[in-house]
């Protein structure tokens, strides 16, 4: 490795959003990219398919964040920054991050776990002490969630509600880690804020069906996310934050609605148990349906007049590019980091690290498009 090079190790580097995050940084010739994972034939085989792009040199490696010896090997290897995309992350426990921690490396997760993205603050003295940064959440949300909502809250005097929601082209390739994490919470109660008090919500109730320009509408469904923990504490007046997601065939969306009834009377434990037959079933469909995603993310409150005002930014992802924006945070962090712009230490949730345009300026080369519009009201 050249001196003047940033090691960044990719755990999981070869699945659904890892494999992006590895191509687009071996594009940038600060970086020696290693493509970590319990199979490295895949790690080598993404290699081979992305070598003649790449500019940094790439190594595939066996590395186990569940065995015993993984801080050990981590150690070893020397990186300057691990990329945790490795989930699902829901009641994980923070090895990876302390791992990383004990090697002398920043550390930047995709966690999509409410409670886990919460629990990094518990790093954040030794972080800070040792001069290295563990950003949790470096994906869609809150990462990119956040970055929309300080764009649009610009044009306020005062936040008060934050609504937002994801749909992915159902041609999407699935990722395992999400598809547990999803059917996780369907039917199960969590917290949300609305009229200023903390009430109770269930996973994957209360349909919401939102239209698109060109691309149609979609329903959605409330999903338990870090956003809900994360955005109250930025903007401690917020009266409402809500987040749904939403599955373009309705067949899925629906039955997965029907599902989380079951599991809110207790008919059934858990979705989750459920993980490798519906994987396989709504592949089985995955012909059907289109190759586009979309997320809006809503933010009302009081104007510079003191008006209420409500705006919309919506991404759409056309071409099967959708997977790209979840991977970006961290392309984006791992960057940012190589090039000196963050620096100190300490743990937290992915916010306030890099700006809107600079996510969508990463985003350019793909089929993505964004708009933000100002709702009348009872549009929102």
């Amino acid at each position: 490795m050249n001196a003047s090079q940033t090691r960044v190790l990719v755990l999981g580097g070869y699945g659904l959003f890892g494999q992006r995050i590895s191509a687009r940084l071996a594009q940038d010739p600060r970086f020696e990219v290693l493509v970590a994972g319990r199979h490295p034939a895949k790690a080598d085989a993404l290699i081979r398919r992305f070598d003649k792009l790449a500019q940094a040199r790439c190594e595939a490696l066996r590395l186990d964040t569940n065995a015993a010896g993984f801080s050990a090997d981590l150690r070893s290897l020397k990186p300057h920054i691990v990329i945790d995309t490795a989930g699902p992350f829901q009641g994980r426990e923070l090895r990876v991050p302390n791992a990383a921690l004990d090697a002398g490396a920043h550390c930047i997760d995709l966690a999509d776990g409410r409670d886990y993205v919460a629990r990094i603050r518990q790093l954040d003295a030794r972080a800070k002490s040792l001069g290295l940064r563990v950003i949790s959440g470096a994906s869609s949300v809150p990462g990119l969630s956040a970055a929309v909502v300080a764009q649009l809250g610009a044009r306020l005097n005062r936040i008060g509600r934050i609504e937002a929601g994801i749909s992915p082209g159902n041609h999407t390739e699935r990722g395992r880690a999400t598809t547990e994490a999803i059917l996780g919470y369907v039917g199960k109660p969590f917290q949300i804020v609305k009229n200023g008090r903390a009430v109770t919500a269930h996973g994957w109730q209360s349909l919401r069906k939102v239209h698109f320009d060109g691309v149609g509408s979609r329903w959605f469904a409330r999903c338990d996310i870090p956003d809900l923990e994360v955005l109250p504490a930025l903007y401690p007046d917020l009266q409402g934050c809500d987040f749904r997601a939403g599955l373009e065939l309705r067949r899925m969306h629906f039955g997965l609605w029907l599902a989380s009834w079951a599991v809110r009377a207790g008919l059934i434990p858990s979705m989750a148990a459920f993980a490798t037959p519906l994987l396989k079933l709504s592949e089985s469909w995955q012909t059907s349906g289109s190759d586009t995603g979309v997320m809006y993310v809503d933010v009302a409150g009081r104007g510079l007049n003191d008006a209420a005002e409500t705006y919309r930014w919506t991404i759409i992802a056309r071409e099967g590019d959708g997977p790209e924006i979840p991977a970006t945070p961290a392309v984006v962090l791992a960057q940012k980091i190589a090039a000196g712009e963050i620096t100190g230490g300490g743990a937290s949730a992915c916010t306030g690290f890099f700006s809107l345009d600079e996510l969508l300026t990463s985003l350019a080369p793909f089929a993505i498009q964004t708009q933000i519009q100002g709702l009348r009201a009872g549009e929102a």
